[in-house]
């Protein structure tokens, strides 16, 4: 047998699942280190995803609690996607990828593991950044703890770098 080591993984398993809304938690404890908070913009922020597909996997998410892209306003929709091209814009410079996935769960069926509360994702891809390993373990390596992944975004975020 093979062990694969994550030990952020913990901190999930240890804590408390039944907080409600973690997007809506992450707002409101304005401790955006603990959360991976990269920004906060006028009506949307960008955080990483804890669980991501890849290296860089940020989620681009209303500030406002509602399930569908018809609850958000003009201006929430035009803040959300206006924030999804600065990702991607900084992932290019930060990471250089190859090219990315994009998309918007709605719904537990649709693969939405925050069902309530819409969100943007992006994923930035490599040739070969996928493997027998997803494929036959479902497992997936990510070659970079999040910590380091989130210091190397946060400037970007905060000094113009875009």
């Amino acid at each position: 047998m093979e062990i694969l080591w994550a030990p952020w993984r913990i901190e999930y398993i240890l804590s408390d699942k039944k907080r409600g809304c973690l997007f809506c938690t992450a707002l409101a404890e304005k401790e955006d280190e603990v959360h991976y908070v990269l920004y906060r913009g006028q009506h949307s922020f960008i955080m990483m995803n804890l669980y991501p597909y890849n290296n860089g996997h940020l989620m681009i998410i209303p500030y406002r609690h509602v399930p569908y892209l018809a609850d958000l306003t003009q201006e929430e929709i035009l803040d959300v996607f206006s924030e999804v091209q600065r990702c991607e814009t900084i992932l290019r410079k930060a990471f250089h990828p190859e090219g990315f996935n994009m998309g918007i769960n709605i719904g537990a069926v649709a693969g939405a593991g925050v069902k309530d509360h819409i969100h943007v994702h992006i994923v930035p891809r490599w040739g070969g950044d996928t493997n027998y390993m997803t494929v036959i373990a479902e497992v997936r390596v990510i070659p970079e703890h999040i910590k380091s992944t989130y210091k190397t975004l946060l400037p970007y975020f905060h000094h113009d770098q875009v």
